[in-house]
């Protein structure tokens, strides 16, 4: 559809008259063109101003708020304070936006140290910066919703993986439970669930901004998406169980404050050991069914299990006392090296000690292990001290044998990288197993963030999610994400749940981390090809530029 006469005039308005704020923006025009010239003529400060408040709004979709409505809003704020901007002004408003942002939705952070915040936000939020470029090469194009929203995706992949192996926490995704994006999980994975949290605000803005009446194209788009996000909703992704197993998982809690694990790491193994001793007296009376297996969480024997002879013997008692195998999470010295130390989860039985093991595939960097020991920053600057070895990670992704079970185990952060438990489930693991700490981030928002990821996995893998923490949060999740039991931060408690088991390998798991790479891929390619446009323009403005000829005065 074309624009009419008065949609020319409108049109000519807002391109030779943009204004700073919405009242000076003229009465006469419609909705969607006041808008327009609001997006083009915003001033720095204000465009500023929008970012800062669209990276708090954006912040408040994610728990403890848990507002999800407010992402695509945010997006969209973020796509106002960009709009109109070359690359080398548009870089400002998205590094504040970014700040805002990662500053809120991180702040427990602060719980490791208020150095460490700082630093660990400003690196994140500095991600913003080549998203603000990106964002004002999109907006020109045709399609700009599509190539904006690949943008956010991209970056956010790109910041989830590096530096070292990144940051993923604060996704679109992860504050998508209970939503309809949630239900299209299983189908086409977290990458893209994010990708299409972001399509939805920035065609949002798409519309609020838009330059002309609404089109046949404007009614597919916006219908298309909506197919697209609540057809999930109806067509869920089938899921066959092929057994049932019951599971107990202990959270054993931690004496006092319940923040310092490596002064009480004895009293904390001897707390999972008597709840897992009194679990067996329980069963033994009948007051809960017998368990298949028990899962203890991360960190439940800070020392290794196989050297130190009293953590050995009260896992090894623990265990003949309840009769199954154990999932215990553990501290272990690297058999390669006396420096280097394991995060692992190690499976224990009855009588005949210590099985399968999997190992932490994603330490935390200056957390359990410093990159480049003592060129950077020294290792005996604040709590860096208390990494006197650094943490080895895992390379393996072959799922754990708990008895005749095949299980993927993520241990703390692991749950929030997309290869480790969908790489697990490819492989043949039935049912998921988390073993965590976050002793550190007990009285914070971090375990209620952490846990909305395993219940993301769950509806990811279509299997069944076990978490075991020590202080908290403990529960058992449905392939649909609904939580069917938890324990309360803080305390001591022992789950004991029925959960299903499945073959079933949803499209999502199929994916892989190929949507991710995608996102990569699309950011290089689209980055050279702007550069390779600025090149060849320069080389035609230069060709056609005027120079001295006969007649004419250099």
């Amino acid at each position: 559809m074309r624009e009419g006469p008065r949609g020319l005039r409108q049109l000519r308005a807002i391109a030779s008259q943009p204004v700073a704020c919405w009242s000076e923006a003229p009465a006469s025009l419609p909705l969607r063109c006041r808008c327009a010239a609001v997006g083009y003529g915003l001033g720095v400060l204000q465009r500023c101003l929008l970012a800062l408040v669209g990276g708090l709004v954006l912040a408040a979709a994610f728990e403890p708020i848990g507002w999800s409505w407010l992402m695509p809003p945010a997006i969209a704020s973020l796509v106002f304070s960009v709009r109109g901007l070359r690359a080398r002004r548009a870089w400002l408003p998205s590094l504040l936006f970014g700040i805002t942002f990662t500053y809120a939705v991180m702040v427990w952070m602060r719980s490791v140290g208020t150095d460490a915040w700082i630093a660990m936000c400003a690196l994140e939020a500095s991600f913003f910066v080549p998203l603000g470029i990106g964002l004002s090469w999109s907006l020109r194009q045709r399609g700009w919703p599509v190539w904006a929203a690949l943008w956010w995706v991209g970056i956010e992949t790109w910041r989830s993986g590096f530096p070292f192996s990144g940051m993923p926490f604060g996704r679109l995704v992860y504050a998508t439970a209970d939503t309809p994006w949630a239900d299209a999980i299983p189908w086409i994975g977290m990458t893209a669930v994010s990708f299409l949290v972001a399509l939805t605000g920035t065609v949002l803005a798409w519309l609020l901004l838009g330059l002309r009446a609404p089109t046949r194209t404007t009614y597919a788009a916006v219908g298309a998406l909506a197919v697209v996000t609540f057809a999930p909703v109806v067509v869920t992704v089938p899921l066959e169980e092929t057994g049932t197993a019951t599971v107990a998982a202990v959270q054993g809690n931690i004496p006092g404050d319940g923040t310092d694990i490596v002064a009480v790491n004895r009293e904390v193994t001897d707390n999972h050991v008597r709840a897992t001793q009194q679990l067996a007296e329980d069963v033994a009376a009948g007051l809960v069914p017998a368990p298949d297996f028990v899962v203890w969480p991360e960190n439940s024997t800070a020392v290794d299990p196989f050297t130190d002879a009293r953590a050995n013997q009260g896992i090894v008692a623990a265990s003949d006392a309840v009769g199954v195998p154990i999932l215990v999470g553990a501290i272990a010295d690297d058999p390669l090296d006396d420096t280097q130390v394991l995060n692992q989860g190690i499976v224990f039985r009855p009588g005949l000690g210590g099985g399968d093991r999997y190992t932490k595939r994603n330490p935390v960097p200056y957390g359990e292990y410093i990159p480049f020991r003592g060129s950077l920053i020294p290792d005996t600057y604040g709590q860096l001290r208390l990494v006197p070895r650094d943490m080895v990670r895992g390379t393996s992704l072959v799922p754990i044998r708990v008895g005749d079970l095949l299980v993927a185990d993520a241990i703390c952060f692991d749950v929030a990288y997309d290869d480790v438990i969908s790489g697990q489930v490819a492989r043949g693991a039935r049912m998921v197993t988390v073993q965590t700490s976050n002793v550190l981030f007990s009285k914070t928002a971090q375990l209620d963030q952490q846990f909305e990821i395993s219940r993301l996995r769950a509806l990811e893998t279509g299997r069944w999610v076990v978490v075991a923490a020590i202080n908290g949060v403990s529960g058992v999740v449905r392939p649909d994400g609904s939580v069917v039991a938890s324990a309360p931060a803080r305390t001591q408690e022992v789950l004991v749940e029925t959960v299903g088991l499945s073959t079933t390998i949803t499209p999502a798991v199929r994916l892989g981390v190929w949507p991710a790479r995608f996102t990569l891929v699309f950011l290089v390619v689209h980055t050279l090809a702007v550069l390779i446009a600025y090149r060849r323009g320069r080389r035609s403005d230069r060709a056609v530029a005027p120079s001295p000829g006969r007649g004419q005065r250099a």
